[in-house]
């Protein structure tokens, strides 16, 4: 699984014509490659070399590596010594440890907004969905996953709690790895309306039905994922191999 390129981020951070942007600051080269893991552009267990995040970044190493630390604080990149940092790889136990977390605040964050709707909230959620919507008519699948987890990432930041949010982006970064790493194959997304139905119940000032339409929703996302196998897989007979 690890490559020994870092080409997926390479991209995610080069300017749209691939010229060397002239610096970004480590908040810009933060949120590119968090992006980047938001659309599977960036799998589990890519390598991530300093020296070529630093070079595509117009950055330094040094500063490059503050920004390693900080998405390692975040479980979005594993530091191993002597050997550099590569994009995490969620183990069963910490996918089933993430949904925990999200079962415990989302519900409860839709059930606070619905009890004290604002109209120009649900304007802006309308707005979300109806990107998610031209997105899906035309097929870009990166898009569509990122816009997604945005939609939650927005719910949160429209509580005005800034921890909640922070919290909220990086359980959503950890769901697209755990997402990459574990998705059943043939297995139909969530239905496109989940998220418009969230939007209603919060409209309608119904905090309890925003509360149950989320973890139904967060539900039906588990159960898209092949959290049962550790492997994600049948395990290998040797012996059956070198009969």
């Amino acid at each position: 699984m690890t490559s020994p390129l870092d080409s997926g981020a390479s991209a995610a951070i080069a300017s749209p014509r691939g010229r060397r942007p002239k610096s970004l600051s480590n908040d810009e080269i933060h949120a590119k490659l968090q992006q980047a893991v938001l659309e599977h552009r960036l799998k589990p267990g890519t390598r991530l070399v300093e020296d070529h995040l630093a070079e595509v970044a117009g950055s330094t190493r040094a500063r490059i590596r503050q920004v390693l630390l900080r998405l390692a604080h975040e479980s979005l990149v594993t530091l191993v010594p002597n050997r550099g940092a590569c994009v995490a790889s969620p183990t069963v136990e910490e996918a089933r440890e993430v949904f925990a977390m999200r079962h415990l605040l989302e519900p409860s964050m839709v059930q606070w907004l619905a009890e004290r709707p604002r109209q120009a909230d649900v304007q802006r959620l309308r707005e979300h969905v109806a990107q998610e919507a031209a997105a899906r008519a035309e097929g870009d699948r990166p898009r569509i996953i990122r816009l997604s987890g945005e939609f939650h990432m927005l719910l949160a930041e429209l509580t005005g709690n800034r921890i909640l949010s922070r919290s909220l982006r990086e359980l959503c970064a950890q769901t697209c790895l755990v997402i990459t790493l574990y998705d059943k194959p043939n297995t139909p997304a969530c239905p496109y309306h989940e998220h418009e139905d969230v939007i209603d119940a919060i409209e309608a000032g119904n905090g309890s039905r925003a509360a149950e339409l989320m973890r139904h929703h967060l539900h039906h996302i588990e159960q898209t994922l092949a959290l049962d196998d550790p492997a994600g897989e049948a395990p290998v007979d040797l012996q059956a191999l070198f009969a």
